[in-house]
C-alpha cells in the first residue's frame, strides 16, 4: 500500500499563518441558499474579496437548536428556496473554481444522518470543504464524527461557552482541530449582551493550547469585533451579516461593512 502524502487543510494552514503574523481572523456566517437559492456563490466570492478570511456556510434545518430568530428565518427561507445538501456541495464546488478561501459547514445531525454519515463527510471533502461544525454534538458524542473528520482531513470544530469548566475546555481542546468556537454568551445566536468577555476569553486561552480561539454570537459592529479581537484569535459574525443581507442582498454597502469589520481587526 502506497504512503500518500496528507493534504494540508486550508483552514488549519490559514490560522497557523495568522498566528505567525499575529493577525486576527474574520469568519462570516452565510446561510447557504439565502436570500435566493443561487445567492451563495456570488455572496461568498464578494465577501472573500471584501475581507472575510473564512466562510461558515449554514446547512439549513427546520428545527435548529443554537440559532436565533434572524438565522432561523434565513434557514426557513433557504429551505423554501429548495436548498439541499447536494446543492450546497455543488455551490462549494463552484466557489472552489474561483477561490481558495477556507470553507466550513455548520449544521445539525438530522439531515446528515438522512444523507448518510460517511457519504456526507466524503462528499464534503470532494466538494472542497475544510471543516465541520455540529453544534448539537457534545464532546462525549463526538468520537464517531472525529474519526470521519480525520479520515477526510476535515477540521473538527467544537464549542466552549462561559459555563464550560477549565478541565472540560482542556479536554475539548485536545479533541478539536481547526479552532475552538468560543460562544460569547450562553443562549442562541444574535444576542447582544456580551459581558466580561476579556476574563472569559483569557480563561479559555489559558486552557486551550492546541487550537486558536475564535469568538462568536452577538458580534454586531466593527467596534465590538475590535474589542473582542484584542483578546481572541478572531471573531465569527453571523446574525448581523444575515440581517444586512435580508435588507440589501448584494448591495455594495454590505461589502463595505465587511471591509470595516476586517479593518477593525488590524
Amino acid at each position: 500500500m502506497k504512503n500518500e502524502k496528507r493534504e494540508i487543510n486550508r483552514l488549519i494552514a490559514k490560522l497557523a499563518q495568522f498566528k505567525e503574523r499575529n493577525e486576527k481572523a474574520l469568519v462570516l456566517f452565510l446561510t447557504a441558499g439565502y436570500p435566493k437559492l443561487n445567492s451563495t456563490v456570488p455572496l461568498s466570492l464578494k465577501i472573500a474579496k471584501a475581507g472575510a478570511d473564512i466562510i461558515e456556510l449554514g446547512m439549513s434545518f427546520s428545527d435548529p437548536l443554537a440559532d436565533g430568530p434572524i438565522i432561523q428565518a434565513s434557514s426557513q427561507q433557504a429551505i423554501k428556496n429548495g436548498i439541499t445538501l447536494n446543492r450546497i456541495f455543488n455551490q462549494v464546488k463552484e466557489i472552489r473554481k474561483h477561490s481558495n478561501i477556507p470553507l466550513v459547514l455548520m449544521g445539525y445531525l438530522n439531515p446528515i444522518l438522512h444523507y448518510g454519515e460517511e457519504r456526507f463527510f466524503s462528499d464534503s471533502k470532494k466538494a472542497g470543504v475544510d471543516g465541520i461544525i455540529l453544534p448539537e454534538v457534545p464532546l462525549e458524542e463526538s468520537g464517531r464524527f472525529l474519526t470521519l473528520n480525520r479520515k477526510y482531513n476535515l477540521a473538527d470544530i467544537l464549542f466552549v461557552s462561559p459555563a464550560t469548566p477549565d478541565k472540560r475546555i482542556r479536554d475539548i481542546d485536545k479533541t478539536a482541530s481547526g479552532f475552538l468556537y468560543c460562544v460569547s454568551t450562553t443562549g442562541v445566536t444574535g444576542k447582544s449582551n456580551i459581558g466580561n468577555i476579556a476574563s472569559y476569553i483569557s480563561r479559555v486561552k489559558r486552557n486551550a493550547k492546541n487550537n486558536p480561539v475564535l469568538v462568536g454570537f452577538g458580534i454586531k459592529t466593527p467596534s465590538v469585533a475590535r474589542r473582542i479581537a484584542q483578546h481572541a484569535d478572531g471573531v465569527i459574525v453571523g446574525s448581523a451579516f444575515i440581517q444586512k443581507i435580508a435588507q440589501k442582498a448584494l448591495h455594495k454597502s454590505i461589502f463595505t461593512w465587511v471591509k470595516k469589520l476586517k479593518d477593525a481587526l488590524k
